[in-house]
């Protein structure tokens, strides 16, 4: 499985989406169900998948489909297609 899969997979498993509606718009402010735990879920999921630990600042920041990817990339994780 390639990066941008498992990531891509951790927005399906969390939100119930199909991975076409996953873009830079898929965000906090644009789907109804993204909540406290929600966002709690992909933290905890791309964590595992990636084996990484965000600062408490990263996990605020993480309100969209597109921050979580500029995030990982600080990582050193690339999710290009």
């Amino acid at each position: 499985m390639t990066n941008i899969e498992k990531y891509n997979a951790a927005f399906i498993e969390v939100f119930g989406v199909t991975e076409e509606v996953l873009n830079d718009s898929f965000s906090k402010e644009n789907v109804g169900g993204w909540d406290s735990v929600h966002q709690l879920n992909i933290i905890s999921i791309l964590e595992d998948s990636f084996d990484v630990m965000f600062e408490p600042e990263e996990i605020m920041e993480l309100t969209s489909y597109g921050k979580g990817i500029e995030i990982l990339n600080r990582y050193g994780i690339d999710l290009k297609l």
